[in-house]
C-alpha cells in the first residue's frame, strides 16, 4: 500500500464585488424585506477596487507571497496596509477581478444558459487567449456575444435570468434551465455556475503547478458548500465531473462530499484512503466557492466605517498522490475524528478531533509544529462579534495540553504563538476551514522549516435542522522519510535472498554432517 501525499495545493480569490451586492444574502434578504434601507444605500460607497483587494496582505498569504506570520509584522487594520507592488499572481494561487469570473461562467457553462453582451465578449476573449490556464477548447467553449437588447428582454422577465453586471454596466445575464423546477432556477444556475466555475480554474491551476497532465488524475472529489440537482434530488450532483470536465480530466471520475465546513477535511482523509489502498493513484480534492456568503458581516463592517472585506469568492484544489519519497505524508494512522457519541462541548470537540487522534500513535500536542484550523480572518470576524476564531481555536488546544500535562500553564501563551497561525481566509465557510495552510505546510515541511502540521475540519451540522450535531475531521501532514513503496519492495527482496541463502548455506552444512 503506497503512503499518501500532498502534491501539490492551488488557492484562488475572485474578486466579485457586484456579486455581493445582488446575490450575497445578507443584501438579498435586506433587499426583500427593506429595499430602501440605510444599509442598502451606503454599502457601494464601501466596496473595494481590484487593486485594494491584491494589495490586501491577508489576500497576498492566501496565494502564497507571503508567510502566515509575516501578518504579525504588519499593523492593522491590514486594510489600510496594502502591500506595495503586490501581484494577483502567487506562488500557490491567483487573485482574478469580477470580469473574468463571469468570462469562466461561460466556460464552464455546459447548457447554454450564460449569455454575454457581445462587446464585453469580445474584449474577454481577448484577455482570456492570453491567460496561462485558457486552453483552445475553453476559447471555443466561450462561444460568441449576444446584442445588448436580447440580454435586456431576456431579463424584462424578473425570473427567467439574472443579470451580471460590473457596477451599472450590464454585461450579460444567466438564464433559468427549467420554468417550474426552483432548483434550476436562474438564481441556484448563478450560484452553482460560480462554484463550478471557480472550481475548474482551480484544478487547471493546480495541474499546472504541479506538472501533472490532466489524464493523469483518476478521481476527483468536489467538497463545496452548494449542491447541483434538480427537484427529484436537489442535491444530487455531480460537481466533481462537471468541473473535471472542463479541465480536461478525461480519464477521471469523481463524487461530491458535503459536511458544512468540515467537508474539505473529509474530501482529503477519503483521498487518502482512496490512495493508500491502490484503488486511485492520483485524486484532486476540489471546493469552489459560495456566492451567498458573499458580504455576510456587511452590515457590521459599514456600520463601522469599513471596506466590506467578504468581498472575494475563494476556491481550492489539492493533489492527494502515491508516495513520491519527497511530498509530506498523510498519516492515515493519525485521523481524528468527531463521533456521534463525542458530545457538542468545544472541549469535546478539540477532544475527539486533536488529542484522540495523538495518543493513538503516542504524540504530544507540542509534536504538532503548526495546527491550522478555522482560519478566518479576524478583520473580518471581529467587527461582527465573532472574536479572533482561529486564536480561540489555539488557546483550546493549548488548554487540552495543559490539562495532558503536555505543557505548563504559563506556557499557554507561548504555545499559541509557536504553535498557531494568524487568521487570513476569507469567511467562505468550507474554505478556510483548515486546507488554506495545506499547500503553505507542504512548503515549510519540504524546506525543512517544520516536520508536521495538523490540518483541523470543523462544521456546523445544526444549520440543516437535521441535528444538533457538530461534525470535526483532522489529519496530520508529516515529513517524508525518503523511503517509497518501491525501495521498500527491494529491501523486502534482499531480505528474502538473504534468508534463503542462509537457509541454503544451512541445509548444505546439514547434509554435510
Amino acid at each position: 500500500m503506497s503512503q499518501p501525499v500532498i502534491k501539490g495545493a492551488s488557492y484562488l480569490l475572485f474578486h466579485a464585488p457586484t456579486v455581493l451586492l445582488d446575490h450575497g444574502t445578507t443584501q438579498t434578504l435586506e433587499r426583500a424585506k427593506n429595499p430602501g434601507s440605510e444599509y442598502l444605500k451606503k454599502l457601494p460607497g464601501h466596496l473595494r477596487p481590484f487593486g485594494e483587494v491584491v494589495a490586501y496582505p491577508p489576500n497576498q498569504v492566501f496565494i502564497g507571497n507571503l508567510e502566515p506570520d509575516a501578518l504579525n509584522e504588519i499593523a492593522q487594520p491590514w486594510y489600510e496596509n496594502g502591500i506595495s507592488k503586490a501581484s494577483r499572481e502567487g506562488r500557490l494561487g491567483e487573485i482574478l477581478p469580477e470580469e473574468e469570473l463571469y468570462a469562466w461562467m461561460k466556460i464552464a457553462d455546459a447548457f447554454d444558459l450564460v449569455r454575454l453582451e457581445e462587446g464585453f465578449h469580445s474584449e474577454m476573449k481577448d484577455r482570456l487567449a492570453r491567460h496561462p490556464l485558457v486552453s483552445e477548447d475553453d476559447l471555443k467553449r466561450f462561444g460568441s456575444g449576444v446584442p445588448a437588447s436580447e440580454i435586456e428582454s431576456i431579463l424584462k422577465d424578473g425570473h427567467a435570468a439574472e443579470a451580471l453586471r460590473l457596477g451599472e454596466r450590464l454585461v450579460g445575464c444567466v438564464r433559468r434551465a427549467h420554468e417550474q423546477d426552483e432548483n434550476l432556477s436562474a438564481h441556484i444556475m448563478y450560484e452553482n455556475l460560480v462554484t463550478k466555475a471557480s472550481g475548474v480554474v482551480a484544478l487547471k491551476r493546480l495541474l499546472a503547478q504541479t506538472g501533472i497532465a490532466p489524464g493523469e488524475v483518476e478521481y476527483i472529489i468536489e467538497a463545496s458548500e452548494e449542491a447541483c440537482g434538480d427537484m427529484n434530488q436537489r442535491g444530487g450532483g455531480n460537481f466533481a465531473k462537471a468541473v473535471g470536465e472542463i479541465a480536461g480530466c478525461v480519464n477521471a471520475t469523481g463524487s461530491d462530499v458535503r459536511s458544512f465546513c468540515a467537508a474539505p477535511a473529509h474530501a482529503l482523509v477519503n483521498a487518502a484512503a482512496l490512495v493508500k489502498s491502490g484503488i486511485y493513484r492520483q485524486v484532486a480534492v476540489v471546493a469552489g466557492g459560495a456566492v451567498a456568503k458573499l458580504g455576510m458581516n456587511g452590515r457590521d463592517h459599514v456600520n463601522k466605517d469599513m471596506p466590506a472585506l467578504e468581498d472575494c469568492v475563494g476556491a481550492f484544489a489539492i493533489l492527494v498522490s502515491e508516495n513520491d519519497g519527497q511530498s509530506p505524508i498523510i498519516r492515515t494512522d493519525c485521523i481524528g475524528r468527531h463521533l456521534i457519541g463525542s458530545g457538542s462541548s468545544p472541549q469535546a470537540v478539540m477532544q475527539a478531533i486533536v488529542t484522540d487522534p495523538l495518543d493513538r500513535v503516542g504524540l504530544k500536542i507540542t509534536d504538532i509544529d503548526k495546527y491550522s484550523p478555522e482560519m478566518q480572518n479576524p478583520e473580518i470576524t471581529v467587527p461582527a462579534g465573532a472574536g479572533d476564531v482561529p486564536k480561540a481555536n489555539f488557546k483550546m488546544i493549548g488548554a487540552l495540553g495543559v490539562k495532558r500535562g503536555d505543557l505548563q500553564r504559563e506556557q499557554l501563551n507561548d504555545f499559541v504563538e509557536k504553535h498557531g497561525l494568524p487568521g487570513y481566509a476569507p469567511t467562505q465557510g468550507h474554505i478556510p476551514s483548515g486546507v488554506p495552510f495545506v499547500g503553505l505546510a507542504r512548503e515549510q515541511i519540504m524546506a525543512g522549516k517544520m516536520k508536521r502540521a495538523m490540518i483541523i475540519g470543523k462544521g456546523s451540522l445544526f444549520l440543516a435542522r437535521m441535528t444538533n450535531q457538530f461534525d470535526g475531521v483532522s489529519f496530520v501532514m508529516e515529513a517524508n522519510s525518503g523511503e517509497t513503496e518501491a525501495t521498500a519492495a527491494v529491501s523486502r527482496q534482499e531480505i528474502k535472498k538473504i534468508v534463503a541463502d542462509a537457509l541454503k548455506n544451512l541445509a548444505s552444512s546439514l547434509l554435510e554432517e
